[in-house]
């Protein structure tokens, strides 16, 4: 998996990328938690989404915002990493200039930041929300949410509790034209300790459903 750096609006950006050997190929950026609380991309279910878009053909990408790992520059409180993230698939985009199709998946932190994103960029088509901390960042700006996806948290998640993340899905599935699914880990607190394979599960089978590989093995 070729390491890559690439120029964001702070300097050099950190990163790692494994392109698809199929032209055309859609695009993954996995997005990580947050960086003041040991968000990096090497976090176990940003690695463990990667690769489930790699195995299904992506062109994926993740990458440290800025000031974590070699990426440089400081926190920037969302403002700064939303900028990291538009770099990132601008990025991208250019080495992979065939790609017909975008998907955002972020993990907490990054879940708020993919789907700002996911509002200013209209090739995305699809995104993975993990434990989207509803409580502690406003996402009133999904007013409407562009795209379909998929918001999956646990059942025991103190940091960002249930009813919140609940209270932000029924928000969403009022909206005409998209479908929001909704996947419950029971047991799993914010960090899916002794979960992240029932939560890589729950994700890789929304991916196959939406991508149709589900009728590809049923044939």
């Amino acid at each position: 998996m070729p390491e890559v750096t690439f120029t964001g609006p702070a300097g050099r950006i950190e990163g790692r990328f494994q392109p698809s050997k199929q032209r055309g190929a859609p695009i993954a950026i996995v997005l990580h938690p947050h960086p003041q609380f040991g968000g990096t991309m090497n976090n176990k279910i940003v690695y463990d989404l990667f690769y489930a878009f790699v195995q299904r053909g992506f062109s994926a990408l993740r990458f440290n915002f800025r000031g974590v790992g070699r990426s440089q520059g400081a926190f920037d409180h969302g403002a700064g990493e939303l900028s990291d993230a538009a770099s990132a698939l601008d990025w991208v985009q250019a080495v992979t200039p065939e790609a017909k199709s975008c998907w955002i998946a972020g993990v907490s932190f990054g879940a708020w930041i993919g789907m700002q994103l996911l509002m200013r960029r209209p090739e995305i088509e699809g995104f993975i929300s993990v434990a989207p901390p509803a409580n502690r960042f406003d996402f009133s700006f999904l007013a409407p949410c562009p795209s379909s996806g998929l918001i999956v948290h646990g059942d025991a998640d103190r940091v960002a509790p249930l009813k919140d993340v609940e209270t932000l899905v029924s928000k969403l599935k009022t909206q005409k034209g998209i479908v929001i699914e909704q996947s419950v880990i029971s047991g799993a607190n914010h960090f899916f300790d002794n979960k992240t394979d029932e939560l890589i599960a729950s994700c890789s089978a929304y991916l196959d459903k939406r991508l149709g590989l589900n009728e590809i093995d049923a044939a």
